[in-house]
């Protein structure tokens, strides 16, 4: 026992000092709400990597959520770069009710978010036609405010058990799971144009591509209901301009067949998945969201 204790403990030092690890990141621009960077940069990087934002849930933490995905094992096969952005205000959750965020150019945890984004495009040329955002719960949440504020920067984002872009604008209360304003977490529901316009005030003018989404969501999700992942799916059909064309359960649904698996137009700019006893948050099925976002 003590020699196979001695051989993991050399295996661990092993791969701290030839492989890569997650490294804090300090001074990297514009940040006026104080968030952390954390960022894994794999030993083998690909020329002109892509950047994959990847957001914690409440609660949560930068080591936390590198830890509760298999990205950074995909990252070190596929030579893209994962940035893990971490807060610690409002018990760790993210600022997805404050105007700041919800605008394009504006402040908040998004500008800071940017900031990161930009940093390491330039220290490792990444390529800016391959940035992608995911993040689960209040992770999530951050996700859609991300692709709403800024269509401009990412390709696609994948949100596990989210909410739409601006659910909680103008909530003067943390959007934490104990918060006093619970109206959006229940299922706040628009139509699909209302749900729209919110998007489109986020960045006035803009006229440009706007990112692909993955909306996933646990039909026993007692904590941010359904509802939830519906009304994103109304959001950005109409910001997409796509319909629902087919809706498939079963087996050859990727994410398992408990998943009902909603496809608009093709499915490649805009797909839900609904998982039957799936509750808070449904965990995050890496290969489905890497071959969404075209890097596998």
């Amino acid at each position: 026992m003590k020699f196979l204790n001695a051989a993991a403990s050399l295996m661990a030092l092993a791969s701290s000092a030839f492989g890569a690890s997650l490294q804090q990141v300090t001074n990297f621009g514009k940040n006026p709400t104080s968030i952390q960077m954390f960022i894994y940069v794999p030993a083998k990087l690909a020329a002109n990597p892509a950047i994959i934002v990847a957001l914690h849930p409440c609660g949560g933490s930068a080591q936390q959520w590198y830890s509760g995905t298999r990205l950074p094992s995909y990252a070190d096969s596929n030579g893209f770069i994962v940035i893990y952005p971490q807060t610690t205000k409002y018990s760790n959750c993210w600022d997805v009710n404050n105007a700041g965020s919800l605008t394009h150019g504006g402040s908040g945890d998004a500008l800071g978010i940017i900031s990161m984004v930009n940093y390491t495009l330039d220290k490792y040329s990444g390529d800016r036609a391959k940035v992608y955002v995911m993040g689960a719960s209040s992770g999530a949440m951050m996700t859609n405010v991300m692709v709403g504020s800024y269509p401009d920067v990412f390709e696609a984002g994948a949100a596990y058990s989210g909410v739409a872009f601006a659910c909680f604008a103008g909530s003067t209360s943390p959007p934490t799971p104990m918060g006093a304003n619970q109206s959006c977490a229940q299922g706040l529901q628009h139509t699909p144009e209302q749900w729209a316009a919110f998007v489109h005030n986020a960045y006035p003018g803009y006229t440009g591509k706007r990112p692909r989404m993955q909306v996933i969501h646990g039909m026993a999700d007692a904590l941010v209901r359904p509802q939830c992942g519906y009304e994103q799916l109304k959001q950005w059909s109409a910001v997409l301009g796509l319909t629902n064309t087919k809706n498939v359960t079963g087996s050859s649904v990727p994410e398992g067949a408990q998943y009902t698996q909603i496809n608009y137009g093709d499915g490649s700019q805009l797909v839900g998945y609904f998982g039957q006893g799936v509750g808070h948050f449904a965990p995050p099925n890496e290969s489905v969201m890497l071959k969404f976002f075209g890097l596998l």
